[in-house]
């Protein structure tokens, strides 16, 4: 189908909708067609801004004949000639498939992989690097289970970041950062290489993924010291295994074992319902081990280098000379790039 017949189709489309609300439609009806209708209003406005842009080229054009006329309609045709591509840009990214989770809030997960020591002590900066970015967007940042070390770094760091839009900013973070420095407990002063993987999964509701409560195993046990934020003498610590995907779930954050099992069940949730989509969709990854790599040092989606003060992202190429404020929390100029990058590819494979 033709953008333009594509564009008729959606205004066609708008004023049906106007015109079953206006009909006296009630009821889930009434509330499924007035959420289509909010979803492509602003579409349809550009849409209008798009033909009345085309109309008043046409209209210029025409008034080249006329000498008079002729170096006021020039620049005219130059002005739009600049705004039309623009338009027709915007329309057709809003026209691509959206990815229904980017809406959802996230399950952030990110781990030691290559490195030892080192690895846990960044992995704690780079968890502690998406709590700062969730704040700058005003996001809330829930921890579900933080297993530190006593060096100060973490074995696991767990949390539910919740916002709107938040999986579409963060879905492009999952996989293999790599640091590069000088460890603190290194006494030659030699560059160290390390390794850390970051997952990101959106958010499931309970009507996303039904989970079958024979499918589960639930042992419970007692918190563990180093590692837990508290020991104690009950059995509080819950992990839940998915029996039919092998998929566990440990959490002894909570006193309460109760409040570990709600935790715990979100993160399978989150899991189960990710595997759900790698299956929907291919060009994602099969499974979340797939998704963060093996933690290999040679695989990485970001290098950050502290001597040389430079953050590099090698899926686009990009390297910033701000280290101290990408660690701060200022993502952005990596996850809008990330973002056109993808909208590109995704317009390239449309035409």
């Amino acid at each position: 189908m033709s953008l333009d017949a594509q564009l008729d189709r959606i205004a066609a489309r708008a004023e049906e909708l106007r015109a079953m609300l206006a009909g006296g439609i009630a009821g889930e009806a009434y509330v499924r067609a007035s959420r289509e209708l909010a979803e492509i209003e602003p579409l349809e406005t550009r849409i209008g801004e798009l033909r009345a842009a085309e109309q008043a080229r046409a209209e210029a054009e025409a008034l080249r004949a006329d000498p008079e006329m002729r170096e006021l309609a020039e620049g005219e045709i130059a002005a739009l000639d600049a705004q039309l591509p623009a338009l027709e840009h915007e329309i057709r990214l809003a026209l691509l498939p959206r990815d229904e989770a980017d809406e959802r809030s996230a399950i952030l997960e990110i781990r030691p992989a290559a490195g030892g020591d080192e690895a846990g002590l960044f992995a704690a900066e780079l968890f502690g690097m998406y709590q700062k970015y969730a704040a700058l967007k005003g996001w809330r940042f829930e921890l579900l289970e933080y297993a530190d070390t006593e060096l100060g770094g973490i074995k696991e760091g767990i949390a539910e970041i919740t916002g709107r839009n938040v999986f579409a900013r963060l879905k492009y973070e999952s996989g293999v950062h790599r640091v590069q420095r000088v460890p603190a407990t290194e006494s030659q002063g030699r560059i160290h290489t390390s390794t850390v993987t970051v997952a990101v999964l959106p958010e499931a509701e309970e009507v996303d993924v039904q989970i079958d409560e024979g499918d589960l195993r639930i042992d419970v046990y007692r918190a563990s010291g180093a590692g837990g934020q508290h020991v104690n003498k009950t059995e509080s610590a819950v992990r839940i295994t998915h029996l039919p995907t092998g998929i566990a779930v440990a959490m002894q954050e909570e006193k309460s074992q109760h409040k570990n099992r709600a935790k715990a069940m979100k993160i399978l949730r989150a899991r189960l319902y990710e595997q759900q989509r790698a299956a929907l969709h291919a060009t994602r990854a099969a499974d979340r081990r797939a998704q963060v790599g093996t933690g290999d040092r040679s695989e990485r989606i970001r290098t950050y280098n502290f001597p040389q003060g430079r953050v590099s992202d090698h899926r686009i190429n990009l390297t910033l000379y701000k280290i101290d404020r990408v660690m701060a929390g200022e993502l952005d100029e990596f996850i809008d790039a990330l973002t056109a990058e993808d909208q590109a590819a995704r317009l390239a494979a449309a035409r």
